[in-house]
């Protein structure tokens, strides 16, 4: 099997973890692997002074808890919606009964960052949602401009970074970013069922909102002083994200980007030989989203059988491509050449 999806082949030693037995949680074993844990991520976030909320949960309900523990205490949000991630963000502040404005980017485009400026002094929102990389096209939004312009204004800034994150650089205290989000099936590499809140030393001091049960920031963060989490944790999920994270302090995140990199500009070389188009403006590392001259569709069935995985990418003829995990040249080149023989098959 080759997987060109989320989170990608993984590394052995991660997926053996998964076949250990469980260790019971209520310990000062786990307490110490969940601490060590959040320590390493403030670390590799650049976020001295904060918090790490952990979720046994997907990436949507850490989006889900931003909203209704932090968004909903404020009066007015703006929202940058340049895929259906970005659209999302307005669906939970719908959801909350919380108003928030969208400021709507054309497909794989970057944003206008004057518009932008222009958009929040006529709304002078509270809060910008967004997210780094729109995972829907492949594009990379600028988080120093985007910050620049929260600073400027004073608005709280939350970041989706889920696809980013490990793919293309991030530093929360360098772009004054407030709240983060990431989840553990993309750039960690590790199975999905976890996501984890970054909350800053500078938000850590407002007051939250009681909304939501499961997700309550106030819970989390006091049974996060003994090492744990409020509710039952995937466990097996820990121990893998523990053993991960260990890896990357070790080896420092620059051979990581380095590596996605690079095998995300190999691959659109590739695209660039068989004049598929790669609309992203400024594309993340993360992924790389292109058109092909014949059926998407059939292209990825087809390579459903070959047990080979890609994305495809709800709009016709468009099909996407991740570069994280265990992923090297020769198998871009194999990937490029099944697609094009498909194509010609047609």
């Amino acid at each position: 099997m080759k997987s060109f999806v989320f989170p990608g082949n993984i590394e052995q030693q991660i997926l053996n973890i998964g076949s250990q037995p469980i260790p019971y949680m209520r310990t000062e074993f786990f307490s110490g692997i969940v601490k060590e844990c959040e320590q390493i991520l403030l670390n590799l976030m650049g976020c001295e002074g904060g918090r790490v909320i952990f979720y046994t949960a997907s990436g949507t309900a850490a989006m889900d808890a931003a909203v209704a523990c932090y968004v909903t205490t404020r009066k007015k949000t703006l929202a940058i919606a340049g895929g259906s991630f970005g659209y999302r963000w307005h669906s939970l502040c719908e959801y909350y009964h919380t108003p928030c404005e969208l400021f709507e980017v054309p497909f794989a485009q970057d944003i206008d960052y004057t518009a932008l400026e222009r958009r929040i002094c006529e709304i002078q929102p509270e809060v910008l949602l967004c997210q780094h990389h729109e995972t829907s096209s492949g594009q990379l939004f600028n988080l120093e401009k985007i910050s620049q312009i929260c600073q400027k204004h004073q608005v709280k800034l939350i970041v989706d970074a889920i696809s980013s994150f490990l793919a293309d650089p991030y530093d929360m205290d360098r772009y004054q970013i407030d709240m983060t989000i990431i989840s553990s099936q993309k750039g960690l590499n590790i199975l999905p069922g976890l996501s984890f809140i970054i909350l800053s030393e500078r938000i850590l001091q407002e007051t939250f909102a009681h909304r939501n049960f499961y997700l309550d920031f106030d819970e989390n963060l006091k049974n996060l002083v003994r090492g744990q989490t409020p509710y039952s944790p995937a466990t097996s999920l820990f121990l893998q994200l523990h053993t991960r994270l260990l890896q990357i302090q070790q080896s420092g995140t620059r051979p990581i980007l380095e590596k996605v990199q690079k095998n995300a500009l190999y691959f659109r070389e590739k695209c660039k030989e068989n004049d598929w188009l790669v609309p992203a403006s400024t594309p993340s590392n993360c992924i790389t989203g292109f058109y092909v001259h014949k059926d998407g569709y059939a292209i990825f069935k087809e390579l459903l059988k070959q047990e080979i995985y890609i994305m495809p990418g709800g709009i016709k003829n468009f099909l996407r491509v991740s570069h994280l995990g265990c992923q090297n040249f020769e198998d871009c080149d194999m990937l490029a050449r099944l697609i094009k023989e498909l194509e010609n098959c047609l």
